[in-house]
């Protein structure tokens, strides 16, 4: 049985067929991937694949790309290096229908030509030594010390010796790139606020074990900022539009992004339409997500679009952040830690689960009192989850 790939395999509709022979290709990447990086084999040549059986993988700016083998046979050469730009169609390796894996064999010479037998050994007879002659030390005149090269005041600097570099992976370029861009195209501003989060620790504690019995998944405290924040939009219908050259595109659906780090960089997976989805049903799609995320599986639609998103720091025990917009969004909401702090309530100091939520908005197209009437509805819902039930 082959090893199972984690990452995605595509369609194999550009293999060659030369006969016995046949050649692997890159598969279709997408309608907004061009190109891609070869990253890395993951057979060898005179290895047996298996029809459809992972032989490469592509990394793109999005995803990385299982190359699949067209036919069952064997490696015969790859036909591109590792690192190499490849685009869709682009031969990768020739693959032999007929040929046998390569084994080591021993050749017959050395199997069947007895060994000769060693020559007997002759004893030596023990040498006499003699005691070395031993001449007067010669006084030598001290060398100069020669003037060091770097100044008093220059850095001391680790030698190169003790460094590595790397080429940066395709998924961080494109990750810089577009955070740079964000910096560079909008006018940011983040507002804060605090959130009680006493009511819904509550409701989760009453209710996680009717929740997983009747629908199959835990009750999770991001579907409930998912619902806040669907319900902040609709309120704010700003937040969720974008700037379009001279216009402003609003849009009558909620598809929220949820930041998810894995391994290889961050990724922007989307839950589509989340204003028409119940509990449930967003923590199905956050845990599809979250597994292909973690896999690698995720592919070119999973990650497209989105009108807002949700970044949660403190899963990694941040305490208070600015998050920055993922283009072509116009905010992001960022959740913290919860942390036990001493807070006023009916005039008595009580310990109680506190979280910093940060909204970072763009303010070309957001003023400030919009910002804080949508961080304010969010902190609203969360702490008192009754408000989605009765719509107030």
């Amino acid at each position: 049985m082959p090893n199972a790939s984690p990452y995605q395999v595509w369609s194999r509709s550009f293999a060659s067929d030369n006969g016995d022979k046949v050649e692997a290709v890159v598969p279709f990447m997408g309608e907004s991937v061009t190109d891609g990086t070869l990253a890395n084999f993951l057979k060898k040549p005179g290895e047996r694949v298996e029809a459809d059986e992972a032989i490469a993988q592509i990394e793109t700016d999005k995803v990385t790309i299982d190359v699949a083998s067209p036919e069952a046979g064997v490696i015969e050469k790859f036909i591109a290096s590792e690192g190499d730009t490849v685009t869709p169609g682009t031969k990768i390796a020739i693959i032999s229908k007929s040929a046998q894996p390569a084994e080591t064999h021993v050749a017959p010479s050395e199997e069947s030509t007895p060994k000769e037998p060693s020559p007997p050994k002759v004893e030596e007879k023990p040498k006499v030594e003699t005691a070395p002659k031993v001449e007067p030390p010669k006084t030598q005149a001290p060398k100069p010390t020669a003037p060091s090269k770097t100044s008093p005041s220059e850095p001391q600097l680790p030698p190169k010796e003790r460094e590595r570099r790397v080429p940066m992976p395709r998924l961080r370029k494109r990750i810089a790139n577009r955070l740079k861009d964000s910096q560079n195209t909008f006018a940011m501003l983040t507002t804060f606020n605090e959130v009680d989060m006493t009511n819904l620790m509550k409701l989760r504690s009453d209710y996680k074990d009717e929740f997983v019995t009747k629908h199959g998944v835990k009750l999770g405290l991001m579907s409930c900022f998912v619902k806040a924040a669907v319900s902040a939009l609709q309120n704010q219908p700003i937040v969720n539009a974008v700037i379009d050259g001279d216009d402003i595109i609003y849009r009558d659906y909620v598809d929220v992004s949820v930041a998810v780090g894995t391994s290889k960089g961050l990724v922007v997976p989307v839950i589509r339409d989340a204003d028409t989805m119940n509990f449930a049903d967003i923590e199905k799609g956050i845990n599809n997500l979250a597994k292909k995320a973690n896999e690698g599986a995720l592919s070119i639609d999973d990650m497209a679009g989105g009108t807002f998103t949700i970044s949660n720091g403190g899963v990694y025990g941040s305490l208070i952040s600015t998050p920055i917009i993922n283009p072509p969004q116009s905010a992001i909401l960022g959740m913290h830690s919860i942390v036990q702090r001493p807070v006023v309530v009916n005039g008595d100091i009580l310990a109680r689960p506190m979280m910093y939520l940060a909204l970072t908005y763009d303010h070309r197209l957001i003023d400030g009192r919009e910002a804080v009437f949508f961080l304010r509805r969010i902190k609203d819902v969360v702490e008192d989850p009754r408000r989605l039930l009765l719509d107030i």
